[in-house]
């Protein structure tokens, strides 16, 4: 991937609004473009809580009249086969998708193209003809993970064993994150067992975890590397129902509100927090412009080869890494979540001491 030198956020947020502004003429959406919205899951909450009514407002933001689609894959590729189709025959102008199967939805991206329809891959790079990509860079969302872990394991972050929880195979951002962490732990730690959570999901993430525990021993696990929060969650869940105490340090991603209650409580170490509003602002501006046939290049950074599309022109932004210690000066002052939200009662005492008062 090849990043554009000197082409920092402030200069993309202002060519987002100067470039992809629509001022529209206040009407229903019926003669102006329609953005279809494709999502991955409900397994991750941002997806529905975040990503979702951003890019409906920033859309139309942007673009009075434009119409917005809006469907949900419940992680089933052949759902969002089918939603990307539908999509499409309804007349869709553009399309954002978090796809759930790259190689699955190969040919529905090759339909649309075919018929016109400009694809945006939004946060996962998708495969076929997409016309733009939007996320966050990977492989530091993975290396602040593995430098955050071997933080946490102070003295036993040299020869120390750590347990690898990586995200669903099917996602290329799983091996994108997997790739940055591993970066920076293999010349420092043991990789005593690595898993791949199917779905991202908690139970299935519990489930390894507890294998891993069965297998090495409580106490031969000196941290682990969980890619995301729902993986996390699972993770956490193994660790205490085999009373593992104390809890080895825990990554995470995505600055769920319950991981940040974790971090708070003491029990998950880190997520990595993704501004999402940068991203969602970025997808719904390339999507616009786009489905108005305009130029994008004011609006890109980069560009990205996939598997069968080169020079794809990219969007990628920069993560950052949430502990307690900065829970404050991130996500309370981005306003992701209020001091109250992320202090209910019973974390009220901890909150006290990490400085997070009202």
């Amino acid at each position: 991937m090849r990043r554009r030198v000197g082409r920092a956020a402030a200069v993309l947020m202002a060519a987002v609004l100067a470039g992809a502004g629509c001022t529209g003429d206040g009407g229903e959406g019926r003669d102006g473009p329609t953005v279809g919205v494709l999502l991955p899951s409900r397994a991750v909450p941002r997806w529905e809580q975040s990503d979702k009514p951003m890019i409906e407002k920033r859309v139309k933001e942007l673009c009075a009249e434009c119409t917005v689609m809006y469907a949900n894959a419940e992680n089933d590729a052949a759902s969002q086969r089918q939603q990307m189709a539908s999509m499409i025959t309804r007349g869709a102008s553009a399309l954002i998708l978090d796809v759930v199967d790259p190689r699955a939805l190969r040919s529905s991206v090759r339909r649309a193209h075919r018929e016109g329809v400009p694809v945006i891959a939004y946060d996962r790079l998708a495969e076929g003809p997409i016309s733009g990509f939007v996320s966050f860079d990977g492989n530091q969302v993975g290396r602040l993970q593995g430098a955050a872990l071997l933080t946490a394991m102070g003295a036993r972050a040299d020869g120390g064993g750590v347990v690898m929880m990586n995200g669903d195979p099917s996602s290329p951002n799983a091996a994108w994150y997997e790739r940055g962490a591993e970066s920076v732990l293999r010349d420092n730690v043991r990789i005593l067992k690595s898993y791949s959570t199917l779905g991202w999901r908690t139970e299935n993430a519990h489930d390894q975890m507890s294998a891993a525990i069965s297998a090495l021993g409580p106490h031969r696990i000196d941290g682990v590397l969980a890619a995301n929060d729902s993986i996390a969650a699972g993770v956490i869940a193994a660790l205490k129902s085999a009373r593992v105490s104390p809890l080895p340090p825990v990554t995470g991603q995505d600055a769920d509100l319950d991981a940040v209650h974790r971090i708070v409580e003491g029990e998950q170490y880190m997520t990595v927090y993704k501004p999402f509003r940068l991203e969602t602002d970025a997808a719904a501006a390339l999507a616009v412009a786009l489905a108005r046939g305009d130029d994008v290049d004011a609006l890109v950074t980069t560009t990205v080869d996939t598997p069968t599309t080169r020079d794809v022109p990219a969007v990628l932004l920069d993560p950052a890494a949430v502990t307690r210690d900065s829970i404050g000066r991130t996500l309370v002052r981005d306003g992701v979540y209020t001091v109250d939200q992320i202090c209910p009662p019973k974390l009220r005492r901890a909150c006290d001491r990490i400085g997070l008062t009202r």
